[in-house]
């Protein structure tokens, strides 16, 4: 499912415009993205959280020379699935 296909899946079970709902889920992503970088959690209860994870500088090799390399320490965003979300998708 894209973006769209979402946005007209919430337009059908809210009745509302699909300008209002793109404009609700691209402000919504927004605000998730913005607290995200800024080092927030952002937690649904029963969805899940969206948070930023420090990950240290490590030793790599390039794969195509087999020489050791320096990997930089970098910050990404990681999303843990909820508990009901979790069953939902195992079936339960």
């Amino acid at each position: 499912m894209n973006k769209s296909e979402l946005i007209d899946a919430v337009v059908a079970k809210t009745g509302q415009t699909k300008k209002d709902t793109e404009q609700t889920l691209t402000a919504l992503l927004d605000a998730i993205t913005e607290a995200v970088a800024q080092g927030e959690t952002v937690t649904f209860v029963g969805f899940g959280t969206f948070k930023p994870v420090e990950r240290d500088a490590r030793e790599g090799r390039n794969p195509a020379t087999g020489e050791t390399i320096m990997i930089a320490a970098s910050r990404s965003p990681k999303f843990v699935p909820g508990k009901a979300f979790k069953e939902q998708v195992n079936g339960g």
